[in-house]
C-alpha cells in the first residue's frame, strides 16, 4: 500500500532536499558520555526465499525476492565505504552536514526485520531452514563479493516469527530464528558471540550496544511484542535506557513495524480487509502497543527510529516528536546510510543501482544538535 504523507508524515522531496534543524539537548544534562562519531548502514526486509538448492517459495520470483537481488544489495552495502556523502540529490542540495566528505567505513549493518520470507524456510520437521541458510550466506560478515563486509546486527519481523510449524513442532520456526539472533549476539562466560552486544534480554531477544557515546537498541518485531508466545521486552527496555542512556546521550532504535499507514492499519468490516480506515482489530500492532513503547522512550534523547515492513516506499517522517526512517526493502535494493556525531545526524536513503556496487541516493535528512 503506498505511503501517503499527512501533516505528521514528511517525506523529503524526490530531489533529496535535506532537513536542517537545530535541536536543543535534553535540559539538565551536561555531556559526560564519550565522543560520538558513528557511521552505519540500516536495511530491512531481506526476505531470503530459497526453499531448496534452486527453488523459491511461491510468488517470490514474481516479487523480486531472488538470490540475485540479494547479491546486488550486498554489493551496494559493501560499496558505501569510501564514497562521498552526496552534496546534491537529483540536482538539489542534500542539506547534509557532511556533504562532500568521505563516508567512513560503517561500524555495522543493522537489520529491521523479515530476514527470511517463511520463518527461516522450514517444512514439516525440525531442521535448519534453507531460507536461514541463504540469509546467513549473504548477511553474515565475511569476505568476497557475496557477503556483507561489516558486522551484522540481526532483527526479526513478522515473516520470521508468525509462522506456525506442523504439530507437534508448532514453535520450531520461531525458536530457530530467535536462536540465530542469540547465538550471533549474546556472549557468555563460555561463549564469544560473533557480534557481541552489551545488554541482551533472553526473554524478548531485544538487545543493545554502544558505539562511542551513541546507544543503539534492537527491538525485533516491535518494542513490547507479546504475540505468538513472545515475552514483552518493555520492562527490559526501560531498565536498559535508564542504565545506559540516562545521562542524555543520543539513542537510536530499530524494529520492524513503524507508524506509517501500512504498519498501523486495522480491520475494515465494510471493505472486508485491513486498511488505514478500519475501526476493527489492528493488523500488525495496536494503538495501545504503540503508546506503551512511546511511554517507555519518554525523557530520553532518542534521535532516530528505524523500521521496515512496508517494502516499496522510502519514508522520512515525524511522529509525536520522533524522527522516523524507512528505506526501500533490501530485496529491492534499499538501504539507509547513517552518521551520528555530537554535532549532527545525517541520513541518506539509497538504492542499489543497475550495475554491481552502484548506489543511487534518493533522499536525505539532517539535523544539528545544539551544544
Amino acid at each position: 500500500m503506498p505511503f501517503k504523507p499527512t501533516r505528521r508524515h514528511l517525506l523529503t522531496a524526490a530531489g533529496g532536499f535535506g532537513l536542517s534543524l537545530a535541536l536543543p539537548r535534553l535540559s539538565g544534562f551536561a555531556q559526560t558520555w564519550p565522543a560520538t562519531d558513528a557511521t552505519f548502514v540500516f536495511s530491512c526486509d531481506v526476505h531470503a526465499c530459497l526453499v531448496s538448492a534452486d527453488s523459491l517459495s511461491p510468488n517470490c520470483a514474481a516479487e523480486g525476492k531472488t538470490d540475485a537481488a540479494l547479491l546486488r544489495h550486498v554489493a551496494a552495502v559493501n560499496a558505501v565505504d569510501g564514497l562521498e556523502w552526496p552534496a546534491e540529490i537529483d540536482g538539489k542540495p542534500s542539506g547534509l552536514a557532511g556533504a562532500g566528505t568521505r563516508i567512513a567505513a560503517p561500524r555495522g549493518l543493522v537489520l529491521g526485520g523479515d530476514m527470511t520470507d517463511d520463518g527461516g524456510g522450514q517444512v514439516k520437521v525440525p531442521g535448519e531452514g534453507r531460507q536461514l541458510q541463504q540469509f546467513s550466506s549473504r548477511y553474515q560478515q565475511g569476505t568476497g563479493p557475496d557477503r556483507v563486509h561489516y558486522p551484522v546486527y540481526n532483527g526479526l519481523g513478522n515473516h520470521d516469527l508468525d509462522q506456525d510449524g506442523a504439530s507437534p513442532h508448532r514453535d520450531w520456526y520461531r525458536r530457530e530464528l530467535r536462536d540465530y539472533v542469540e547465538l550471533n549476539h549474546r556472549s557468555t562466560v563460555f561463549y564469544k558471540a560473533p557480534v557481541p552486544v552489551t545488554n541482551y534480554d533472553i526473554d524478548s531477544d531485544n538487545y543493545s550496544w554502544d558505539w562511542g557515546g551513541l546507544h543503539l537498541v534492537q527491538l525485533q518485531r516491535f518494542g513490547g511484542d507479546d504475540t505468538k508466545g513472545a515475552i514483552s521486552g518493555l520492562p527490559w527496555l526501560k531498565d536498559d535506557l535508564a542504565t545506559y542512556a540516562g545521562d542524555g546521550r543520543p539513542v537510536v532504535l530499530f524494529q520492524h513495524y513503524g507508524w506509517d499507514r501500512f504498519s498501523t492499519e486495522h480491520w475494515d468490516p465494510a471493505a472486508g480487509t485491513f486498511d488505514p480506515q478500519g475501526a476493527g482489530a489492528a493488523h500488525w500492532w495496536s494503538d495501545a502497543e504503540r503508546a506503551g513503547l512511546l511511554a517507555a522512550l519518554k525523557g530520553y534523547n532518542v534521535v532516530g527510529i528505524f523500521h521496515g515492513h512496508e517494502h516499496p516506499t522510502p519514508m522520512i517522517y515525524n511522529h509525536e516528536g520522533y524522527d522516523i526512517f524507512k528505506p526501500v526493502a533490501a530485496f529491492l535494493g534499499g538501504l539507509a546510510l547513517v552518521r551520528v556525531t555530537d554535532a549532527f545526524l545525517d541520513i541518506a536513503l539509497a538504492r542499489a543501482g543497475e550495475n554491481p556496487a552502484d548506489i543511487v541516493f534518493t533522499h536525505a535528512f539532517s539535523k544539528r544538535f545544539s551544544r
